[in-house]
């Protein structure tokens, strides 16, 4: 292990789910408006990831009243509340970025089955 790895891993928060590209997740941020701090719930789907340790990122994109929203969130931030996976995805790209073209129906990603 070198001496980036040691410095990193203090910031890295064992409790956070396995995520993949694919999956709906609900992103519950903390936001502080003035002196006021709440919740703010994100949900969508995951469509990239990148880095590693305590520098991952991955990018979460929705639709909010017709318009594609995406956001890209460190994956150990302080800011992050809870992450919660809704469903698993069942996809074979590493990336999606092809969904922001998708329109309807054609957006959707199939839920990935369980191994009996």
């Amino acid at each position: 292990m070198n001496a980036i790895d040691l410095v990193e891993s203090r910031y890295v928060k064992p409790d956070m789910p396995v995520l993949l590209v694919g999956d709906t997740v609900k992103v519950h941020i903390n936001i502080v408006e003035g002196g006021k701090k709440r919740i703010q719930v994100f949900e969508g789907l995951v469509i990239a990831k990148k880095g590693g340790g305590s520098r991952e990122t991955f990018t979460v994109r929705k639709i909010s009243s017709g318009v594609g929203v995406e956001k890209v969130f460190p994956l150990y931030s302080p800011m992050i509340a809870r992450l919660e996976v809704v469903r698993h995805g069942d996809v074979r790209r590493a990336k999606l970025y092809y969904l922001r073209d998708r329109v309807g129906t054609a957006r959707n990603v199939k839920e990935k089955r369980e191994a009996k």
